[in-house]
């Protein structure tokens, strides 16, 4: 119950969007085409065609942006299909930077 003359103090609750994180795959010799597509469908939720264009884009270039999310989400993803690939057999690899 407020008394008369009381102030009341407001506090400034500032929320800010959550920092996110690029994953990015890189190329190597020995991941075969199909298991990268597989990973961008499954894990990373990419539509079939655009799971083939990176993929080649990976292939040709070196390296792609596969996805940009807060940093959970992009680490969980990044270690769900590092399992995948160590299933597999696949030297597959997988960073995370800052976007």
């Amino acid at each position: 119950m407020a008394v008369q003359g009381e102030t009341r103090e407001k506090t400034r609750i500032d929320i800010r969007e959550p920092k996110k994180y690029r994953v990015i795959m890189h190329n190597d010799d020995f991941t075969s085409m199909e298991f990268v597509v597989e990973i961008l469908v499954n894990i990373f939720r990419k539509e079939q065609a655009e799971a083939e264009r990176l993929m080649l884009t990976v292939h040709e270039s070196g390296r792609a942006a596969v996805g940009t999310y807060p940093y959970d989400i992009a680490v969980t993803r990044v270690q769900t299909a590092a399992a995948r690939a160590k299933e597999e057999g696949f030297p597959f690899r997988m960073t995370i930077e800052e976007a």
